[in-house]
C-alpha cells in the first residue's frame, strides 16, 4: 500500500490516537523544545512510533508545505471508509448527512469536515468527479476530522440522493433564491443537507433531486457565506433542533 503524508499537530495526533500502526515514521523539528512539542513527542514515543529529527527545509520538502508546524508523518492510507449504507445502518437515531456538490477547494473541504465532526454529522458525501479528495491539506485544515468523519465520494450524486430518499431521509438543499429559510424547516428527522460550491451553487440535477430548498437569511451587504460557514450554520441548526444531543 502506497504511503502518504499528514502534517500539523492536530492531524497527526488524531492518527496517533486512532491508528498508530499506520504511521511508519514522524519527522519533527529538532530545534523545537516547547511544551507542545514535548507533549507530542511523548505521545508518539508511548505509541511506539519511530521519530526522526528534521530541520525546517526537510519538513517542508516531505510535507509539501511550509505550514507543517514542525510535524510531518509518513502514513499508510487507512482502509476505505464504509459504504454509505454501512454508515447509516450503524446510526442510532435519525441520520444527519452533509452533501457537498462541487466543492473543489481543499481548505473548504477540511473546514466542512471539521464542522461535520463538531455537529455530529454521520457522513459527508460528494461526487467523485466534481470534488476534491482527501489530501494532506484537507487533513491539516480538518484538525483530525478527516480521520473521524466518513467522507464518501460517489459516482452518481443524484442517484445517491434518491437512495437516501428510499431510506427515509429528507433531502434539503440550500439556495439563495429559496422561499423558506433554514429556520422554517424541521430537521429532527432523518435528513441530508445539500450545499453547493460558492458561486455556481448546486448543479441543476442535484437541485431538482432535493425535496425542498431553504436559504440562510442574510442581513448584511454580502450575498452568501463561505460553504464551510454555511455548513456550520445548517448543521448546528439541525443539532439545536435535536436537543443538542
Amino acid at each position: 500500500m502506497s504511503s502518504k503524508v499528514l502534517f500539523g499537530f492536530h492531524a497527526v495526533t488524531v492518527r496517533l490516537k486512532t491508528a498508530p500502526s499506520s504511521i511508519s515514521e514522524i519527522h519533527v523539528d529538532g530545534s523545537r523544545r516547547d511544551a507542545r512539542m514535548r507533549q507530542f513527542v511523548e505521545r508518539a514515543k508511548a505509541a511506539g512510533v519511530k521519530l526522526v529529527d528534521s530541520d525546517d527545509e526537510r519538513l517542508s520538502r516531505i510535507g509539501g508545505t511550509t505550514r507543517h508546524q514542525g510535524v510531518v508523518a509518513k502514513v499508510s492510507p487507512l482502509p476505505q471508509q464504509h459504504s454509505l449504507d454501512d454508515v447509516l445502518d450503524q446510526v442510532d437515531g435519525p441520520p444527519l448527512v452533509l452533501v457537498l456538490d462541487g466543492v473543489t477547494d481543499p481548505h473548504n473541504l477540511g473546514a466542512c469536515l471539521r464542522v461535520a465532526d463538531g455537529a455530529g454529522a454521520h457522513a459527508v458525501v460528494a461526487p467523485r468527479d466534481h470534488a476534491v479528495g482527501l489530501n494532506a491539506t484537507v487533513a491539516k485544515v480538518a484538525s483530525g476530522a478527516a480521520e473521524t468523519v466518513p467522507y464518501l465520494m460517489v459516482t452518481n450524486l443524484a442517484r445517491t440522493l434518491n437512495e437516501l430518499k428510499d431510506r427515509g431521509l429528507q433531502i434539503v438543499g440550500t439556495s439563495d433564491d429559496a422561499e423558506q429559510t433554514l429556520y422554517d424547516v424541521d430537521f429532527t428527522g432523518p435528513v441530508a443537507l445539500v450545499l453547493g460550491a460558492e458561486g455556481p451553487g448546486m448543479r441543476q440535477l442535484t437541485r431538482k433531486t432535493c425535496d425542498l430548498l431553504v436559504r440562510i437569511p442574510m442581513r448584511g451587504a454580502v450575498e452568501s457565506l463561505n460553504v464551510s460557514v454555511a455548513s456550520g450554520v445548517c448543521l448546528y441548526e439541525a443539532l439545536r433542533q435535536r436537543g443538542g444531543a
